[in-house]
Order: C-alpha cells, then structure tokens, then sequence
C-alpha cells in the first residue's frame, strides 16, 4: 500500500465509483413511482460501497478498515438482491443489470483478499 496517499488511489474505491455510477444511470430508466422504492434503495446500496471503503480507509487502523469492508461486503449483497429484484418485477432486463453484477462480484473478491491482508 506504499502507492496509495489516499481512499482515491485504491483501485477498490474507483471499482466501486464505477457500480454507483452506472446503478445511478440504470435507475434513470425506472418507472417515477419508483423513485422512493426500488431506485432509492439501488443507489443507496450502491453509494455505500466506495463511501464505506473510503470512511474505513480514513480511520487508520486495521480493525476499523477491516469492520468497513465487512459493511461494505453486505452492501454488495444488499445492491445484488435489489438488481435482481428489479429483474424479477420487470423494472429491467438481466441484460442490464449483468455487467453491473459481474462488477460486484469483482469488487467483492478484491474486498475479501484486502480483509484477508489486513488480518
């Protein structure tokens, strides 16, 4: 970690950016009346990931780090069930929450190796 200055330069908080932004994106499209249902829930869910992992980041010890990446590991199961929830009412296609999937399951692997490294 002798690169990393700060939360920005972890290539786990970009990663996660990049879900919050196309969640963002994809829940443009859903219905209005889903505005304080499904899409609140989605982008919640999704801002969470790169929040925590800077919030854990800032907190200087391996314990508190390692509690935020904890969270940040439900939040990406919290952020699937509601992708594949949407699919299931037909708010969207599986087609479009795919590579957004395949994304957490990426970022989800790298979390789980850096816990790994701090303990």
């Amino acid at each position: 970690m002798s690169d990393i200055k700060d939360f920005k330069d972890l290539k786990i908080w970009e990663k996660g950016m990049i879900i919050a932004e196309k969640c963002y994106l994809l829940t443009k499209k859903f219905p209005k009346e889903e505005t304080y249902g499904m899409i609140q829930q989605i982008r919640r869910a999704s801002v969470s990931i790169p929040a925590n992992i800077a919030e854990g980041y800032g907190r200087r010890s391996s314990g508190d780090y390692t509690r935020f990446l904890n969270i940040t590991q439900g939040s990406i199961n919290e952020l699937e069930t509601h992708l594949l929830l949407s699919v299931r009412i037909q708010l969207c296609t599986f087609n479009d929450v795919e590579s957004i999937i395949n994304q957490l399951k990426e970022e989800s692997r790298m979390i789980i190796s850096l816990i790994n490294k701090l303990k």
